[in-house]
């Protein structure tokens, strides 16, 4: 309830910085549910099921352990395979490396500049926020009659201290997330950069 009533306090500026916070939440989940589960793929032992296969010649065992393993980069090593099922090229298997990574790269950055936009827009939505009730404030103390400037600057001042702690409250956690998002993403990707070019060599 003290949460609900500092919300009312913090005038309509308030509104924009909870649809940025809902918003922050839901990419959070979506990309913690996507990295951190959906990607969740050791590439030392999976490397070495595609190398076990390769000894044997057995390319459908590699491209079985690639859909055994729906990953980002079981699917970039798994277009090279595809290609090379059709006896292509050292080039073409480059080429299929290059074109799996730059399709699925995307995929594992989606969404997350956002949380860095919204810890930023969040701070200064906030701060606008105070202005707006700092003046305000003064507007109505201004045109006030005695009995009640104590009041309305109180007022005023209480719109302008909620609606920064509340665009705070949402932009602190959006640029941390950011920076743990965006360090996983950066590791899948130097994951998916590392095994294409041993699967390559290996090959």
């Amino acid at each position: 309830m003290s949460l609900l009533h500092s919300f009312h306090e913090g005038g309509f500026m308030m509104y924009p910085i909870l649809l940025m916070g809902i918003g922050m939440l839901y990419i959070t989940i979506d990309r913690v549910r996507f990295l951190y589960f959906k990607t969740n793929l050791n590439k030392e032992t999976f490397f070495q099921s595609l190398t076990a296969h390769l000894l044997k010649q057995d390319l459908q065992g590699m491209i079985l352990v690639c859909d055994q393993n729906p990953a980002p980069l079981s699917k970039v090593v798994k277009n090279c395979l595809i290609r090379l099922n059709n006896k292509a090229h050292d080039s073409e298997i480059q080429a299929a490396l290059d074109e799996g990574a730059m399709s699925e790269v995307p995929k594992i950055e989606k969404s997350i500049g956002f949380l860095a936009v919204i810890g930023n827009v969040a701070t200064l939505t906030g701060l606008l926020g105070t202005i707006t009730g700092l003046i305000a404030s003064f507007a109505a103390v201004a045109n006030a009659d005695p009995a009640t400037k104590a009041a309305k600057l109180t007022a005023g001042i209480s719109e302008a201290m909620n609606c920064t702690a509340f665009g705070l409250i949402v932009a602190v956690p959006a640029v941390v997330i950011y920076s743990i998002l965006q360090n996983r993403a950066q590791h899948l990707i130097d994951d998916i950069n590392e095994i294409s070019i041993r699967t390559f060599n290996f090959i």
